[in-house]
C-alpha cells in the first residue's frame, strides 16, 4: 500500500552510494515539512530513481510524494523507514494544499485559467442588476 503527501522540501542529505548483490544503489534522505496549521516535519528514505527525481528540486520547493511505510525487526527492535517511492514538483501556479483555483486569495498570485470549462473574460460581461447578459439575452434558464 502507498501514501500521498503534498509537501515542502525543507532539506536534502547526502547522497550514499554502494555496491550490492543486485548492482549499485544510491540512496538519500530528505527532510520535508507538511501543508497544514500545524506543520510537521517528515524524514524521507529515497533509494535509485527517486534520488534522480530529488536532484531537480530544491529545498522551499512544494512537491508530491508518493510513499510507503515499512517496518522491520532486528535483534528484538523495530524500526521503520518511510521510503519514497515517486517525487514531483508541484505546478508553481497551484496552491500546494488544493487542486482548485476557487480556495486561492484574490491575491494570492496565483494565475487564473484560460478557457479551461471557464467562462472567458467577454461572457462574464453581464449587467446584474438587468438580469441579462451583455449579448441581449433575456432568456431565463434556471429550472425553478
Amino acid at each position: 500500500m502507498s501514501f500521498e503527501i503534498n509537501c515542502k522540501l525543507i532539506e536534502s542529505l547526502p547522497v550514499q552510494t554502494g555496491e550490492g548483490a543486485r548492482g549499485p544503489w544510491t540512496k538519500q534522505t530528505f527532510i520535508a515539512e507538511t501543508i497544514e496549521t500545524y506543520p510537521k516535519k517528515i524524514a524521507f528514505l529515497a533509494f535509485n530513481e527517486p534520488v534522480q527525481q530529488l536532484k531537480t528540486i530544491h529545498p522551499g520547493t512544494t512537491m508530491k510524494v508518493n510513499f510507503r511505510v515499512e517496518s522491520r525487526e532486528y535483534n528484538g527492535r523495530w524500526y521503520t523507514d518511510i521510503r519514497a517511492v515517486s517525487i514531483s514538483p508541484l505546478m508553481a501556479n497551484v496552491p500546494a494544499d488544493s487542486n482548485s483555483f476557487d480556495s486561492a486569495p484574490a491575491n494570492s498570485g496565483y494565475a487564473a485559467p484560460t478557457n479551461n470549462g471557464y467562462a472567458s473574460q467577454a461572457s462574464m460581461t453581464a449587467d446584474p442588476m438587468a438580469g441579462s447578459m451583455a449579448g441581449g439575452n433575456d432568456v431565463d434558464d434556471l429550472p425553478f
